[in-house]
Parts: C-alpha cells; sequence; structure tokens
C-alpha cells in the first residue's frame, strides 16, 4: 500500500486524468476536482479522451462503438470549475487525442483545438494496425517483438502528427493488457526506435509523461526507469506526471514511486503544460 499522506509532500501535479465526460470515466468531473485537493495536488488536469481514430474505424468495445465525448459540455463545465476553484487549485482543461495517421482525422483534432481552446493537449497511441493495442485479442498470432515494434512505430509516427500537442502519452501502452509471459516493454529490445522516438520528443521541445497506470504490464509506471534513464542521457528534461485516473481512487496515485524514481535518474522539476507555455515545478 502506498502512504497517501507521505505522497502529499511528493508530486503536487496530476495532468492526465478523466471523468465520465469521457467514456470509460467513473466519477463526475466535480468529484475528481475535490478529490485532488484533498490529496494535496496543487496543479490538476482533466484531459477527456477524444478517440476520433475510433468513430473512423468504426472500432467498438464489448460489441459496442464507444459514446463519443461532448466536447460543448465538458468545456463548459470545467471552465466553471476553473473559475470556481481558482483560490483553491490550478485546474487545467486539457484533452486526450488518439492519434490516427488519416488527414481528415487530424483535420478534425486542429478544428476541435481552434474551437476550444485547450490548456494543454495529450498526444496518444491507442491503435495499430487497425485495432486498439489495450486488449489482449489484439495480440493474437502475434509475437512479442512483432506487435511492441508496430506500436512503437506508431507512436514514432504521431510525433509528427498536423495537430498541436504538449504531451506523449504512456509510452508502454502496448503492455498494460498483454498476454505475454513477460510482457515487460525495455529499452534493451526496441533501443533502436525507442531512440528514435525520445531525440523526436526532445527535438519537438514536447513533454514525456510517466504514466502510472501500468496494469499487468511489468512496470511500475509507463515508461520504465531504463527508458526514463535513456531519455535522460539523451538530454530529455522535460518530463509530466500522470495517474490517468478514471475515479476518484486514482488521483495522483503513485506519485512518490514516480518523484523518487525521476530524482534518482537526475531529473529535478516536473513540467506543467500551459497555453503553450512550459511551467516548471521542482520535484
Amino acid at each position: 500500500m502506498y502512504d497517501r499522506e507521505k505522497e502529499k509532500a511528493m508530486i503536487t501535479a496530476d495532468i492526465h486524468t478523466h471523468s465520465t465526460f469521457s467514456e470509460d470515466g467513473r466519477s463526475d468531473i466535480r468529484d475528481m476536482v475535490e478529490a485532488a485537493i484533498s490529496a494535496g495536488l496543487q496543479t490538476y488536469g482533466i484531459s477527456e479522451h477524444l478517440n476520433y481514430e475510433y468513430e473512423r474505424l468504426h472500432l467498438k468495445i464489448d460489441g459496442e462503438e464507444p459514446r463519443p465525448t461532448d466536447e460543448r459540455a465538458y468545456f463548459s463545465a470545467i471552465r466553471k470549475l476553473q473559475r470556481e476553484y481558482k483560490d483553491r487549485l490550478f485546474l487545467l482543461a486539457g484533452l486526450e487525442f488518439g492519434y490516427d495517421h488519416d488527414t481528415r482525422t487530424q483535420e478534425r483534432y486542429i478544428r476541435t483545438a481552434e474551437t476550444y481552446r485547450p490548456d494543454f493537449i495529450i498526444n496518444s497511441t491507442h491503435v495499430c494496425l487497425g485495432r486498439d493495442c489495450y486488449f489482449p485479442d489484439f495480440f493474437a498470432g502475434k509475437s512479442k517483438e512483432y506487435a511492441y515494434n508496430a506500436y512503437l512505430y506508431r507512436v514514432l509516427e504521431s510525433l509528427d502528427a498536423a495537430y498541436p500537442y504538449d504531451v506523449v502519452a504512456h509510452i508502454g501502452y502496448c503492455s498494460r493488457n498483454a498476454t505475454y509471459p513477460d510482457p515487460k516493454l525495455r529499452y534493451e529490445e526496441f533501443a533502436n526506435v525507442l531512440d528514435e522516438i525520445l531525440k523526436r520528443i526532445i527535438r519537438k521541445g514536447k513533454i514525456l509523461e510517466v504514466n502510472t497506470s501500468s496494469k499487468t504490464a511489468g512496470s511500475p509506471f509507463l515508461p520504465d526507469t531504463d527508458i526514463l534513464t535513456r531519455y535522460f542521457q539523451l538530454g530529455g528534461r522535460n518530463v509530466s506526471f500522470a495517474s490517468d485516473a478514471h475515479d476518484v481512487t486514482r488521483v495522483g496515485e503513485k506519485r512518490g514511486l514516480v518523484c523518487d524514481a525521476l530524482k534518482k535518474i537526475g531529473f529535478t522539476d516536473l513540467t506543467i503544460p500551459y497555453k503553450g507555455k512550459h511551467i516548471l515545478q521542482p520535484l
């Protein structure tokens, strides 16, 4: 068990979470904000899913196409909460874009960003080879090397997306529910493509996310310390913390663990994206 009280003195910014505005969110947005305050967070970001790639491909979960996020209703609600909680919390209104190579999908993301002007955007790779690699059936008939390379090269491709974004999310997402005896994504096994990803993140000035929703990936957070260490060796310094909480029980989870790991590697700050700028928060 993690000591939640001890963690309050660690990382005080969690910027990747979801409420019931997202299809898979389980807690009301106000309850999520209150949970962030209770957890001792000073900066808190909600980043509701926009999965236009799901819509284009007509992908289904449990036999049904996911409910799209109501962007208008979400931004109406969170902008009101920002005004209400302005003296208690630095609340950020974000979005998580699910990458799709299709030009029409990317143009749709661009229009959404221009319409709602989110405080920050997370760029996520969920779908490759026409399926979401979160689900175990993605791995059927595929070796670990093939499946993970397909995912990682999709991540590499996503870094050149035409839409604006600030954060590169959960590298290692493919390992969360992978069905292999050893699901862990190791730097040494995929060094070439991971180096290209990390170098491109650095070159573009993007933020590498450390995500504690690792499920059964064999790592306490994604990416694990071997990849984070390589990122630091290459000159990467911009990192953000993400619980990827979908309900109030996980807001800020494992932030003490992440803080200790980052400090051990040599990181001194978290990077908070806000309206195109980077705000540094000491670890």
